[in-house]
């Protein structure tokens, strides 16, 4: 007999709050583990999958989100198990917004809760040296292409690439070095790095933020974090926080300036102390193409 299929809609929400990119997380029951917003599509109901993962996103937080673009379809044939054998797929999608309050039932979590390898911002977080690469280290043991994998996203902190976000995510959980994994097996103990989100859920923000990471390269995808005018410092900061790196100031200036994304407001910033700051905002046309 053929499988069954279901098709739910996935969200990942970020905001960035005081230097740290925030994940918005719902939870069904009090004993239910947090998961990212989500629900099934109805088929009847939601005349488009976008609608109903607005549809569901409102019910479940309380919140309206501006802009979201799909992210990813995961379909893995074993990703959720269940009795009937129901195959479940799973279309994901990414949206930048302001952190507001959202309803009971729904919270924000630092994403560096779920991912805490991932903010290199103070050096090499002492979760990797002291206990992940050792670890992965022990788990490769002597075959080649596992060392290469560890080496590929554990080893030499100079190579380190912030877009690999799912793969050290996946890396840990072949290794069964996150909770989701003894989960996964049935087994009792749920140990590891990082906070447990429900089903796949934490491999699909891994994923989002690698794609994050990945266009800030080239498209000002911070436009919905940020405040209609702000300054240098602070979409600086803001960039550090999504890719868990330090950028050097004027290098990051220069790029900032060159790239043609801002235009100088007449205000200034008066700090309490310090000097006054100027302050900017997106052009015009950037604000118009919201280029994601």
């Amino acid at each position: 007999m053929p499988r069954r299929l279901s098709l739910s809609l996935d969200a990942v929400i970020v905001a960035v709050t005081d230097d740290r990119p925030r994940v918005l997380t719902a939870t069904r029951t009090a004993a239910d583990t947090p998961g990212l917003p989500s629900g099934l599509l109805d088929a009847d109901g939601d005349a488009t999958l976008e609608l109903g993962l607005r549809r569901w996103i409102a019910t479940q937080t309380g919140l309206a989100v501006g802009y979201v673009e799909q992210l990813y379809t995961f379909g893995d044939r074993e990703r959720q198990r269940t009795p009937d054998g129901t195959r479940h797929l799973s279309v994901a999608y990414l949206g930048l917004v302001k952190e507001a309050q959202p309803a009971t039932g729904a919270a924000w979590i630092d994403a560096y809760d779920l991912l805490p390898w991932e903010d290199r911002r103070a050096g090499m977080p002492a979760l990797v040296a002291e206990l992940l690469r050792p670890a992965l280290v022990r788990w490769a043991g002597t075959d080649a292409a596992r060392r290469h994998r560890v080496r590929a996203n554990f080893g030499d902190p100079r190579a380190w690439d912030p877009i690999r976000v799912l793969e050290r995510y996946e890396l840990l959980y072949e290794a069964g070095l996150v909770p989701e994994y003894r989960r996964d097996q049935g087994l009792a103990a749920r140990t590891g790095a990082g906070l447990e989100l429900a089903f796949d859920h934490r491999r699909i923000v891994a994923t989002a933020l690698g794609r994050l990471r990945g266009k800030l390269k080239y498209r000002p995808v911070v436009f919905e974090l940020l405040p209609e005018t702000f300054t240098l410092l602070a979409l600086q900061r803001t960039v550090e926080a999504l890719t868990g790196m330090l950028l050097h100031k004027q290098n990051f200036r220069r790029l900032v300036e060159n790239g043609r994304f801002l235009e100088p407001t007449r205000a200034l910033e008066r700090p309490a102390r310090g000097r006054p700051a100027k302050l900017f905002r997106f052009r015009k046309e950037v604000v118009r193409a919201r280029l994601y």
